[in-house]
């Protein structure tokens, strides 16, 4: 079995340590009846008997609380015969008929929503509170339902849209699939009163699922170890754990969910609930920014099981962030609730703009991105058989979402507006002025495209441009200053290295619109080099270069410089980073010599600490590079342009939203984020210039 799995899996690509992770929360959290859109004899249960649901699991709580308390000693021990009275009086959970012993149940009697430890060495253990993975034969395959679940392919409980009315997956792939994946995996569920256990090594079952004792709760537990004979690493990020819990709950509002890192000496831990939903997410994606309009707008409606939350708020910048989601499934390509949604927009702007006869004062006219300016948008539906375009589950292929999609958010838009008509008075000024600006940076690029066109023989800037027409092969060098670029062009391999200078200040593009940014000095260049395009009308298929590489010096002005290209790169050409097209060269910071012809290069701190260990007795000279312009050619290709000897870091957005904070807090106009993070952050700098 075993080898047969392994085989089934040769076709999954890039399957990450974190997916493993994710893969047993969304099993335990998000296909169990915590986030499942209930039915009854009606239908999709109303707001009203979701709320009775989670208090009556609340209150019940509550009473096993007490009952335990109520059951301890003097000493602090529980009673156990006390505590079997004290339980049994609790209506809301299984009666005990048999005596309780030390071993009847864990210590920990109840879970409250969902626990996802981080323990030593690595291992992984999340536990719910929801029904427990069934364990009764399976009636063909005569072992146990856990058993099937764990180590079939296929074997999901999607296919007869009756188990779970909502979820992204359980076609029985993924649970299976991180226990291939892992060294060691135990599963325990508890169920009907009753506990029961499986160990699992490397996905093959040690012995069949046994019962192990009595429970006084329902849910899963699953602990695992990957194995670190598939992983280069097993050593789990917090942060990235963190944020994609923080983003279920925040998806999900009502349930909880802890995470605990148990690995050094003091304990971190961060508990994630959000009663506000997704308008707390919208809040948090805005923290850092200058809000329009103070709260963010709700919309909510449930239509043929289609079920639709769309929150939004305009901010003082000048770039759109929209994330949106299927059955908690970050959807980063969008899909048809995506385009419903820009359609809705388009349509309740323009006749808005039409009512209030701005249109007509300001002689303009909306396109769909001029209503985009500024917006920060979650999009999130939950349908009962979702249809993805592709394995990654990147883009929603639904056509019915579409429609009910561009219904709600244009009916409820317009109930909005005309209850708020301030609201919608300073969204119309935001959409005008960025219309406006549109239009002035269509006259700049026609103007530069006639400019080019008489021109024709003249290469974009300073640009030293290669011989290769393969562009896979090809590769430009963004260099700091005509020093450097100078060194640079002798350097490199003219067949695929091309080298472009950069001229004066980059522009924050944080702070300025797409017309000021085609005009700048700093960046026509690198428009006109990667011939690509620019904001709307950027396309990926006319990139002349494979690699864009960023060559700046290893100081504080080489780190601005960096930020800037990526803000620039992150808000109007998004695609290069996504594509993996962008990259960092690392010069080195030291050059240590022990004679004439012995030398070599250190990149960090640590690295020349350890070379002056390795040749402790030995004299050496030690020289601090602080330019790139420091560097002969020969040097320069030695070290940081020699495909086989150079190190870059590629760049790219595993956490689009994260990003997104990211270079509001640091290039944006709100100076006390800033302030704050440099203040948290300044113990940590290193190689400062004073």
């Amino acid at each position: 079995m075993k080898n047969k799995l392994k085989e089934q899996l040769k076709t999954n690509k890039g399957i990450t340590l974190i997916a493993l992770v994710i893969t047993i929360i969304v099993l335990l959290i998000l296909a169990g009846v915590t986030i499942a859109t209930l039915t009854g004899d009606n239908g999709i249960l109303t707001k009203a008997q979701n709320a009775k649901t989670q208090n009556d699991k609340a209150t019940v709580k509550e009473k096993v609380d007490l009952a335990i308390a109520a059951s301890l000693d003097e000493t602090g021990k529980i009673n156990l015969e006390q505590l079997k009275t004290n339980l049994n009086n609790v209506d809301g959970i299984n009666p005990i008929k048999e005596d309780l012993t030390d071993s009847s149940f864990p210590l920990e009697v109840t879970v409250d929503g969902t626990k996802v430890t981080i323990k030593k060495d690595n291992i992984i253990e999340v536990q719910d509170d929801g029904r427990g993975i069934p364990v009764d034969l399976h009636p063909k395959l005569k072992v146990s339902a856990l058993e099937v679940v764990m180590t079939k392919l296929h074997a999901g409980g999607k296919f007869d849209n009756e188990t779970y009315k909502v979820s992204g997956g359980l076609h029985g792939v993924g649970v299976s699939v991180v226990n291939a994946l892992s060294k060691e995996l135990i599963a325990e569920v508890s169920k009907d009163g009753k506990l029961y256990k499986q160990i699992y090594h490397k996905g093959v079952p040690e012995a069949p699922v046994k019962e192990v004792g009595k429970s006084l709760k329902n849910g899963t537990k699953v602990t695992f170890k990957a194995d670190d004979e598939i992983f280069e690493t097993t050593e789990y990020d917090y942060k990235i754990l963190a944020n994609r819990l923080r983003e279920l709950a925040f998806l999900n509002r009502g349930i909880r969910i802890t995470l605990i890192d148990k690995r050094e000496s003091k304990t971190v831990s961060n508990e994630f609930y959000y009663e506000g939903g997704i308008e707390m997410f919208i809040a948090h994606l805005n923290e850092n920014k200058k809000l329009l309009h103070d709260k963010p707008i709700y919309l909510h409606k449930t239509e043929d099981k289609t079920d639709i939350e769309v929150s939004m708020q305009y901010v003082d910048a000048y770039n759109e962030n929209i994330f949106t989601y299927c059955n908690n499934i970050n959807t980063t390509e969008g899909g048809t609730h995506l385009v419903g949604f820009r359609t809705a927009l388009t349509r309740i702007y323009t006749d808005f703009a039409k009512k209030l006869e701005l249109d007509k004062k300001n002689k303009v006219t909306f396109m769909g991105e001029d209503t985009r300016e500024g917006l920060v948008a979650v999009v999130s539906v939950k349908i009962p058989n979702p249809q993805f375009e592709g394995q990654t589950k990147t883009k929603l292929g639904n056509t019915e979402v579409r429609a009910i999609t561009e219904k709600l958010v244009f009916e409820g838009l317009n109930d909005y507006f005309s209850q708020n008509p301030k609201v919608i008075k300073v969204i119309l000024e935001k959409i005008i002025s960025a219309a406006q600006a549109r239009e002035a940076a269509r006259k700049a690029r026609d103007l530069a495209r006639r400019k080019n066109a008489l021109e024709s023989d003249s290469l974009p800037g300073k640009l030293a441009d290669c011989s290769e027409q393969e562009v896979d092969k090809c590769e430009v060098y963004l260099v700091e200053g005509d020093s450097a670029g100078g060194t640079a062009k002798g350097g490199r391999d003219r067949h695929f290295q091309a080298i472009l200078p950069l001229r004066g200040k980059v522009l924050n593009v944080e702070k300025a619109r797409l017309d000021k940014i085609i005009d700048n000095e700093s960046l026509k260049p690198i428009i006109a080099a990667l011939g690509c395009g620019v904001g709307s009308s950027f396309d990926i298929s006319r990139i002349r270069y494979g690699r864009v590489i960023i060559m700046a010096d290893a100081d504080i002005d080489g780190s601005h410089i960096r930020t800037l290209l990526l803000t620039f790169f992150f808000r109007y050409m998004r695609p290069l980073i996504d594509l993996g097209h962008i990259f960092i060269a690392v010069p080195p910071l030291y050059k240590i010599s022990f004679d004439k012809k012995n030398f070599t290069y250190a990149y960090s701190d640590e690295q020349r600490d350890k070379i002056l260990e390795e040749n402790k007795g030995k004299n050496s000279d030690i020289q601090r590079y602080k330019g790139l312009g420091e560097m002969n050619a020969d040097q320069l290709w030695d070290t940081t342009m020699n495909p086989e000897t150079r190190l870059m870091y590629q760049v790219l957005t595993e956490d689009a939203e994260k990003a997104d904070q990211l270079f509001t807090m640091l290039m944006g106009d709100e100076v006390k984020p800033r302030r704050d993070f440099i203040e948290a952050n300044a113990k940590y700098v290193k190689n400062l210039d004073v």
